[in-house]
């Protein structure tokens, strides 16, 4: 016998929240180095990443198969020293705060690049990142070409440089649709940096509660 829900109970599921799921910075992260650069040291400490940088640069990623759908994410990063503003779009000369990383592609793509490193990610004709940057001396909102990744990638900038907690919002589908026309359905990964080595400078910072939904 089919049963039919209540009016009242569907509206009510109707009206609940999209599922969100918070990100662990657990040992599912790896670190990417890059040759001839010093490594960031980044602190993998649950809900929370800390960030340092000193005259450095790496990242730290994980893949997210069972986030694949997500359209949205949030979390809070906290800069408690930085570096100075710089132009991102100069390839050699864009050290940032923070930046993170979404990687999407299409079914089939994802399908293929299923066990790859975040390296052959990167490199990958048909995916699509999305890098959405603390730092830089353009206006938040900006969006730049990304000197590293081509048609590939977009820096997004959010904030400038300075110090202090903020919380971030970001809708990831309408932000791929505007900056390439389409939505790639599958998340493939995540990524987070800290670029320094440019200025000679430092970063501590931290990244907290992030959220795909």
């Amino acid at each position: 016998m089919t049963r039919t829900l209540p009016l009242a109970s569907l509206l009510t599921a109707l009206s609940l929240p999209a599922f969100a799921a918070e990100v662990a910075f657990d040992d599912q992260w790896q670190t990417q180095k890059f040759p001839f650069q010093a490594d960031n040291e980044y602190g993998l400490g649950g809900d929370t990443l800390t960030v340092a940088s000193d005259d450095s640069v790496s990242l730290v990623y994980r893949r997210t198969p069972d986030l694949a759908g997500s359209e949205t994410a949030s979390w809070t990063w906290d800069v408690l020293e930085g570096v100075p503003a710089t132009d991102l779009s100069v390839k050699g000369g864009d050290d940032r705060n923070l930046a993170l990383y979404f990687v999407f592609s299409d079914p089939d793509t994802a399908t293929e690049l299923e066990d790859a490193s975040l390296r052959s990610l990167l490199n990958e004709d048909d995916v699509r990142i999305l890098v959405y940057v603390r730092g830089g001396q353009s206006a938040p909102g900006t969006v730049l070409d990304s000197p590293y990744l081509g048609e590939r990638g977009k820096t997004i900038v959010l904030s400038g440089t300075g110090t202090g907690a903020e919380e971030v919002d970001v809708n990831l589908t309408e932000d791929l649709q505007d900056a390439f026309g389409t939505r790639p359905s599958e998340l493939l990964g995540i990524a987070v940096s800290s670029d320094s080595d440019d200025t000679d400078s430092t970063v501590d910072a931290t990244i907290s509660g992030l959220t795909l939904k």
